[in-house]
């Protein structure tokens, strides 16, 4: 049995999802996967089930839904799984190895042994760490942070990064049926609930590799997302309609 389970959405990663599954549980520290799956019309779920079937069904869980519903839900259906079970860290990770699996272990240590209750996987917190970006994406992604903190006073560098580490009572304490946004927004979302309710962040410098091997779901429209979004963060906050579900112990 496992403390940790990594949570990685997928549309369209038959290319990569047998490999990063593999890399994995081919760590030291020993985590559960949940893959969700919006549908895939490549047939990654199959890959899934069959190395259920072959070698991992004590430890890999798949979670199929009907079609693309938005990264955000699909983190919401798999941290609502996760908390059904008895899993104390809960993380979120890409399928296509632009966070390295060899990655995990660090984040876990900053919130099992140094008592964060999150942990960023950070491309910004020592400079710039992203290898094989256009630099247009790079500049974009490095100022919307910029912007993100110019607004909510969130002192974290990496906003959006997608990479994350949570204890299980942050997701316990957020009210996950009302965080709003689905795409690029949902990340800084969660770290500002997470921050307006008082728990510890820590940024972990890691090394953001752009994909090899299968498409990027990046589009403007999710950047156009998190633009407006962050005003409205601010504007609940103020409001006061950032509340715990239930109060930390």
């Amino acid at each position: 049995m496992s403390d940790s389970i990594v949570i990685i959405p997928t549309y369209n990663e038959k290319e990569n999802i047998e490999l990063i599954i593999r890399a994995v549980f081919s760590l030291e520290k020993i985590f559960h996967i949940l893959i969700i799956d919006d549908g895939s019309p490549d047939g990654t779920a199959a890959i899934v089930q069959r190395l259920q079937k072959e070698e991992f069904g004590d430890r890999l869980f798949l979670e199929q839904r009907k079609g693309k519903m938005g990264l955000g839900t699909a983190y919401i259906h798999g941290f609502k799984w996760a908390l059904a079970r008895t899993y104390d860290f809960v993380f979120e990770m890409d399928a296509d190895f632009s966070h390295s699996p060899d990655d995990l272990p660090r984040l876990y240590a900053a919130c099992n042994n140094e008592g964060y209750d999150v942990a960023v996987g950070s491309r910004y917190s020592t400079g710039v760490n992203v290898v094989n970006w256009p630099m247009g994406r790079v500049l974009m992604s490095y100022f919307a942070s910029k912007y993100v903190r110019f607004v909510t006073g969130l002192n974290v560098r990496d906003t959006t990064a997608g990479f994350v580490c949570y204890r299980r009572k942050v997701l316990e304490t957020i009210n996950l049926d009302r965080i709003r946004f689905k795409g690029y927004a949902f990340q800084i979302e969660m770290k500002y609930t997470a921050h307006v309710l008082g728990f510890k962040i820590k940024e972990v410098s890691v090394i953001f590799v752009n994909r090899r091997l299968g498409t990027s779901k990046m589009n403007t429209s999710i950047f156009g997302e998190a633009f407006f979004g962050v005003i409205n963060l601010r504007w609940r906050k103020m409001t006061g309609r950032v509340r715990p579900t239930v109060r930390k112990k």
